[in-house]
């Protein structure tokens, strides 16, 4: 075994044993914990319910009261019975399901069916004894947490008085449970998801108000711990920032409107997260595709960057996260260039070290496959392998190791280990052009090589010029072989161009070419999981250099000057 495989070694068996004093220590001191929570009094009434920023469909709400309910791409119709009684057809479904947040959507129906319909369905989870323990995952409960009191005007209006105790008790076992098992959630957003959840009916209940203070810490110490100084998430995941906020911005404001000081932490966090919405963001509004990102409604991206008071241009450079963002005129190209997040933030992170994006006006022309929207077979697993990323992969290997079996990823889950833990970065701008020169040592271990990607877009936007190279590492492997991906978004069509040139037209015409003297552009299939109705076929351009070919390719986009005609 080799120096650096023995030292992955010792670092995966840290990992165990940090993983199990963590678990044995929350267990020790649940029991005092659940025994103060027991004598505190109960949630008497309901003061404020915290808005609920995202998006509903009143459609849906026309499903629900008919009994059919479709979460995650699956649906189960009830035939009359309560959905809680069900057996669900997955997992993810039933996390939906026990969420509650499709409240939103009767809400959005106004209706006194609507109405009525949701004091019913959770009136029928409360009856209910015994629910399945994916229903009592942290997660879930904060989740559900959240739906009720940002719903409770809805789910209150004509309740009896036995409901509104019914419902009141739901609440003080919901929070009580949450308390209790602080510890026990997965590390990273569910942490943070409870923090708020936790906080918010402490503002929301009379009777829990005396919590406000310690949640707020709490709170405070886990945006400290996840929020980094520029803006970003600890987990590099772009849509995690929009989580975060989804549930932070309502929660200020309703400690405002109680007269409750905000801290400067939280305000800080907002303040941070508010521009790198925009690093992310494409022209067309969507959100760049890396470490677990999948597509987002950008109607909801919309809302919350209306609480946006700076509405700056975004910054090009963000050393925390690890991305770079080059910018002119309507092109935006984004790129991954930081070391994979610490391993217990990496259950969803991917292998993109050095991948780019690229998208003009508002047609986005270079993806990543991204993660997909829903739980599909072994997708999940695939989407975070170098190869589907727009960038160099080496001997068709991954440049960081997914651990899904074995003790460690029982502990923490699929997190992504071994990967790049040096990623130098050089950016400089001059008369209007951004560069941006990177590389990785992802594949030094294994290979022997390190990969190194250059990155020039002109002052006017119309050209990105790029050169990937595979140097040796310590003397080794400098005949390794390698392929660069482009993956393209479903909306482009190709065709080629020449020998060495292949055409792309985006959406509403616009138009690019892609050039390569080094090597033969070739057409390949590829598959983009990013999409809010599941897989879509799209196209890649590959450039391979096999073993003893060149050592460096040097390829560029150009946006063209005449138009083009959409499907040509």
């Amino acid at each position: 075994m080799t120096s650096r495989g023995l030292a992955g070694r010792l670092l995966e068996w840290k990992l165990i044993g940090r993983a199990l004093a963590d678990r044995v220590g929350v267990r020790f001191v649940r029991l005092g914990r659940t025994a103060r929570a027991f004598v505190e009094p109960a949630a008497d009434r309901l003061l404020i319910a915290p808005q609920d920023l995202r998006t509903a469909d009143p459609t849906v709400a026309t499903d629900i009261y008919a009994g059919v309910f479709v979460f995650s791409g699956q649906i189960v119709e009830c035939n009359g019975r309560s959905p809680f009684e069900m057996p669900p057809p997955g997992e993810e479904w039933a996390r939906v399901l026990h969420g509650f947040g499709w409240l939103r959507h009767l809400r959005a129906a106004d209706t006194p069916i609507a109405r009525s319909n949701a004091r019913i369905l959770v009136d029928d989870w409360l009856r209910i004894a015994d629910h399945p323990p994916i229903a009592w995952e942290p997660e879930v409960v904060a989740r559900r947490t959240m739906a009720w009191l940002a719903q409770s005007p809805m789910i209150l209006a004509d309740a009896d008085q036995g409901f509104y105790h019914r419902f009141l008790a739901g609440m003080t076992r919901q929070f009580r449970w949450l308390r209790t098992r602080w510890g026990e959630e997965p590390t990273g957003l569910p942490r943070l998801k409870v923090a708020i959840a936790v906080l918010a009916t402490a503002i929301a209940v009379d009777g829990f108000r005396r919590h406000i203070k310690a949640a707020s810490r709490r709170l405070d110490d886990e945006l400290k711990r996840q929020i980094l100084p520029d803006g970003g998430h600890v987990g590099r995941n772009p849509v995690t920032i929009l989580e975060v906020l989804i549930d932070l911005l309502p929660i200020r404001q309703a400690l405002a409107a109680r007269g409750h000081p905000v801290s400067p932490v939280m305000m800080g966090a907002i303040d941070r997260m508010m521009p790198m919405l925009r690093f992310f963001r494409h022209a067309d509004g969507a959100f760049a595709l890396f470490n677990g990102a999948t597509t987002t409604p950008t109607d909801l991206v919309a809302t919350v960057l209306a609480y946006d008071d700076a509405q700056g241009r975004p910054h090009g450079n963000a050393p925390h996260s690890g991305y770079q963002r080059l910018e002119a005129e309507k092109t935006v190209v984004v790129m991954d260039c930081g070391t994979p997040p610490p391993p217990e933030f990496a259950r969803a992170a991917h292998a993109g070290t050095l991948a780019f994006e690229l998208s003009s006006a508002n047609a986005r022309f270079v993806v990543n496959c991204g993660a997909p929207f829903r739980p599909v077979r072994d997708w999940r697993r695939i989407a975070r392998s170098t190869a589907a990323h727009s960038t160099l992969v080496v001997d068709d290997h991954s440049s960081a190791v997914v651990r899904e079996a074995g003790l460690l990823a029982d502990l923490l889950g699929p997190v992504l280990l071994h990967g790049p833990t040096d990623v130098p970065v050089d950016r400089t701008e001059a008369d209007g052009a951004v560069a941006v020169t990177a590389s990785h040592d992802g594949f030094a271990a294994e290979f022997g090589v390190v990969h190194e990607r250059t990155l020039k877009l002109s002052a006017a936007g119309d050209a990105l010029e790029g050169r990937d190279r595979v140097v040796p590492f310590e003397g080794g492997g400098a005949d390794a072989p390698f392929v660069v991906r482009f993956h393209l978004h479903p909306s482009v069509k190709v065709g080629r161009l020449g020998e060495h040139g292949v055409v792309l037209i985006g959406h509403a015409g616009e138009g690019w070419e892609f050039h390569c003297d080094d090597a033969v552009p070739e057409i390949e299939e590829s598959v983009h999981l990013a999409d809010l109705h599941g897989l879509r076929r799209t196209s890649q351009i590959v450039l391979t250099s096999g073993e003893g070919g060149p050592r460096e390719i040097r390829w560029r986009f150009l946006r063209t000057a005449r138009s083009h005609a959409r499907g040509r």
